[in-house]
């Protein structure tokens, strides 16, 4: 029970905002179509990425940002996770992205897409819900994501020019969450190649 305990009491210390309250089993759809977050509880981040539909794309991404390690290891995060229709919406630019010399903005641009923490949708639901509004929180890169409600649906916004809303089933791991997002959040201001 101990060990139990205390990476929930970290990852909600961790999130802050009352996101540890929020914590339910009731669940709150984030897209038409969508279901409760699937556990695959004995599986990490990397796993369970890699076997998700319409993921290539971002794996791909994490590959050539040598992220990958993250994703396996024993930290906890919350993927906001671009789908490939996201990815394709990119164009040239999202391929030039996967290029060796455009790494630093690749890892970057990942790094706006991670949270600390094990956040489900149901959890961000209900902070929303217990919150009145708003949500906003920071990414590892350091920019402030704020989520929000868009009828049923969740979105989530940059600040800088670029929102995404929550698509699919997220898929809890060992180590974290990985919510489909339906664009990559780039910020209007990053120099496309």
């Amino acid at each position: 029970m101990k060990n139990f305990t205390k990476p929930i009491v970290l990852a909600g210390a961790i999130a802050g905002m009352a996101l540890l309250p929020a914590c339910s089993s009731d669940a709150d759809t984030a897209d038409e179509g969508s279901t409760a977050t699937q556990d695959e509880g004995t599986r990490t981040l990397a796993a369970s990425l890699g076997d998700l539909p319409d993921m290539a794309s971002l794996n791909g991404a994490i590959s050539a940002a040598q992220l990958g390690s993250i994703f396996d290891g024993p930290g906890s995060y919350t993927l906001l996770a671009p789908n490939d229709p996201a990815f394709d919406r990119l164009g040239d630019s999202g391929k030039a992205l996967l290029e060796e010399e455009q790494r630093p903005l690749l890892v970057g641009l990942l790094r706006e897409h991670i949270l600390p923490g094990h956040l489900t949708p149901e959890n961000i639901g209900e902070a929303l819900d217990t919150q009145g509004g708003d949500v906003t929180m920071t990414t590892l890169g350091g920019t402030a994501v704020t989520f929000s409600r868009d009828g049923e649906a969740i979105t989530v916004s940059n600040g800088n020019g670029s929102s995404a809303r929550f698509t699919g089933t997220a898929t809890a791991a060992t180590n974290g969450v990985i919510i489909p997002l339906d664009t990559v959040m780039v910020p209007t201001e990053t120099p496309t190649a």
